[in-house]
């Protein structure tokens, strides 16, 4: 909501300077000799910028939220839209028939029925963010209790560095291809980190200003590779396998495409505590889901035609070799010089998916104590690309592997955190059946914050299934081995989440009180 937010952003800049630091009160730093007091006043300077976002976890009260427009209602759909219609979803897409071994058809229907789940999850978990003014690792803390909730903040750093990493090395092999291999990837990969990185330092103004439009000239560039790519695209192509083989490698691909819209789970609210606590929870699901699912379907689709014509477009098998970047930018030759641009502007895109990672991640350094919360947001922002930076240029040769093993792997625990918040908010808290609700007044309050027991060993219990479900390159589980093998993770873990937490939290209740 860009206008609304960067007025509240501009008041917090101008105003919370004292706070910012510790967004807190019971982490201020009160002695002048405390070896954080430069950084503080470092920081006072720094906040005086006029659109610099200061606030970090600490609530967005419901006096300081501006009013929704309908122009931030769209929005919301569209901050969703541009962070996904990029050349990392679309390579992910091309596992289908590369990977498993799946025709168009196949390939096409586990994306769009498995990106539509996955879209369901990350729409849920938005809502939350303007009912509680809070980011999505603190209303955490309402299901898990506020020292269990620092596992899915740890495990959501690591998801968003990850992708984070693998859209840096993707733009850095596309402007590489672009330029005939006379560019080093890792100048790419160099720029697309310094361009994340001063959106995210800045915060929400930029990042919602950045969003809004980002997408314009994506989806034109990926019109254009319709276009350009489109007539050797193999619709007919057909699964390889049958039986039991290829209903497992269908259901893998399945999974696949369902954990990467579903991993937007874990940082989904960040991005709508500014908006009114009265905004109906099924407009930020619906408009979060429809721009996600959009995206997710078209750039999906793409990345399958893509890889189903590498199999009688020489060119592209070619391409294929020398990069995953490589083979999207061959699907602009035909075009010539103009080509070549589009390839830029394809490359240069991943930027959208990286900054609302990057800002999350950041967040939730903030959440891990009392100490990382009194680090700026800005300066967790810093480390952050950093990092990013030097994973990225350590693991450029070596990206599908990233894709086909990372990806996955950090998909599982998110679909169990999204249970464990619905069990919660459904049976748990809900005030019609008598539950007590949410305090969100409360929201760093151990007294009043579930101990967390069985939260946790539900957690646990799905990653138990996950790793007896999961079928990766370095490890199948022995029940993967027996369906096929397949990857049956996210789904065993799942059921073994939910179906523990319902009695073991009934216990926790009745023994513990909260």
């Amino acid at each position: 909501m860009a206008s609304e937010v960067i007025k509240d952003v501009e008041k917090s800049a101008a105003g919370a300077t004292t706070t910012s630091l510790s967004d807190a009160p019971d982490t201020a730093v009160s002695s002048e000799k405390s070896p954080l007091s430069g950084l503080r006043a470092i920081n006072a300077r720094i906040e005086g910028l006029a659109g610099f976002e200061a606030r970090g976890i600490r609530r967005v009260l419901p006096e300081e939220r501006m009013p929704a427009s309908l122009w931030d209602d769209i929005g919301v759909a569209l901050l969703w839209f541009s962070a996904n219609i990029s050349a990392n979803n679309l390579a992910v897409a091309l596992l289908g028939p590369l990977l498993f071994g799946l025709g168009f058809l196949d390939s096409a229907m586990c994306a769009l029925f498995g990106g539509m789940l996955g879209c369901i999850s990350t729409a849920y978990m938005a809502t939350w963010g303007s009912k509680s003014g809070s980011r999505t690792m603190v209303v955490l803390r309402y299901s898990m209790g506020y020292w269990p909730a620092k596992i899915p903040a740890i495990l959501n750093i690591i998801l968003m560095l990850g992708y984070c990493t693998i859209d840096a090395i993707i733009a850095g092999q596309m402007l590489s291809a672009v330029n005939g291999g006379s560019l080093s990837i890792a100048v790419g990969i160099v720029v697309v980190q310094l361009v994340c990185g001063i959106v995210t330092v800045f915060g929400m103004k930029f990042f919602q200003i950045y969003e809004r439009f980002a997408w314009i000239p994506q989806l034109l560039v990926l019109f254009v590779l319709i276009g350009a790519a489109g007539p050797y695209f193999d619709a007919g192509s057909q699964s390889v396998g049958e039986g039991s083989v290829l209903a497992a490698n269908r259901l893998s691909y399945f999974s696949l495409c369902l954990f990467v819209p579903n991993s937007w789970g874990a940082a989904a609210a960040d991005f709508f505590c500014y908006y009114p606590e009265e905004t109906p929870r099924r407009k930020i699901f619906g408009l979060t889901f429809a721009g996600i699912w959009t995206a997710m379907t078209l750039v999906f689709m793409l990345g399958i035609g893509l890889a189903t014509g590498i199999a009688s477009h020489p060119a592209w098998e070619e391409a294929n070799l020398v990069s995953t970047g490589a083979l999207i930018v061959s699907g602009f030759d035909p075009l010539g010089g103009f080509g070549k641009f589009c390839g830029v502007i394809v490359a240069l895109g991943v930027i959208s998916n990286s900054i609302p990672g990057t800002y999350s991640a950041a967040l939730g350094c903030q959440v891990l104590g009392r100490y990382p919360k009194r680090v700026p947001r800005y300066v967790w922002s810093l480390v952050l690309i950093v990092i990013q930076l030097v994973l990225a240029l350590a693991g450029r040769e070596h990206l599908m592997i990233l894709i086909s093993n990372f990806v996955a792997l950090m998909g599982y625990w998110v679909q169990f955190m999204v249970f464990i918040v619905l069990v919660e908010h459904l049976v748990f808290r809900r005030v019609g059946s008598g539950g007590p609700g949410f305090d969100w007044t409360k929201w760093e309050d151990k007294k009043y914050l579930p101990i967390g027991y069985a939260a946790l060993a539900s957690f646990l219990l799905g990653w138990l299934g996950a790793v007896l479900g999961m079928y990766q390159v370095w490890f199948t589980g022995p029940l993967a081995l027996i369906a096929g093998p397949a990857d049956l993770g996210v789904w065993i873990g799942s059921g073994f989440t939910i179906f523990s937490y319902l009695p073991l939290r009934w216990l926790e209740l009745k023994f513990v009180g909260r």
